[in-house]
């Protein structure tokens, strides 16, 4: 599980890109300030865990994005949820939107080497590359499906053995 909260820098920034006047009340229209990625190793577990947090009496869902039934055009796969979480401040309690994704070992390891490779690199990437990237992810997706349906079988079958 990884966490982070946006830099001040990030902020302003993200504020002007979507034509927010620099206000304090307009910073709580971003919806990822704080945000929180858990990695799963199966994809069953990342819907099992959406299930969890929405069904929370902490929590209220503001607006999910489900990128591993309908992938970003670039391959980009992840479950994301922005949800309204409480905090405790001086003045009282205030709610606040936190992003949460999540993610398969396998999808992380895409996005993390995708954003090295295309944005930290600063070069435009070709039409040859961005399709080579595409079908890593698509590759990892069948990965990820194989690793799923292994652990099925084997769960299945240590259940019917220990009855």
């Amino acid at each position: 599980m990884e966490c982070r909260v946006k830099t001040l820098d990030s902020i302003l920034e993200k504020m002007k890109r979507k034509n927010l006047e620099l206000r304090i009340d307009n910073v709580y229209k971003l919806q990822d300030i704080a945000g929180i990625r858990v990695i799963c190793n199966y994809v069953d577990d990342i819907y099992y865990l959406r299930k969890l947090l929405i069904s929370s009496n902490g929590f209220a869902l503001i607006r999910e994005s489900d990128y591993i039934k309908h992938p970003k055009p670039n391959g980009y796969r992840s479950l994301h949820l922005i949800v309204s979480v409480p905090f405790v401040i001086s003045e009282g309690r205030m709610e606040l939107p936190v992003e949460i994704q999540l993610r398969t070992i396998a999808m992380d390891m895409w996005a993390s080497l995708e954003h090295e490779l295309r944005y930290k690199s600063g070069r435009v990437f070709s039409e040859a590359e961005a399709a080579e990237l595409l079908q890593c992810s698509v590759d990892l997706a069948a990965v990820d499906q194989k690793m799923q349906a292994l652990f099925q079988g084997i769960h299945q079958e240590s259940e019917r053995t220990s009855t």
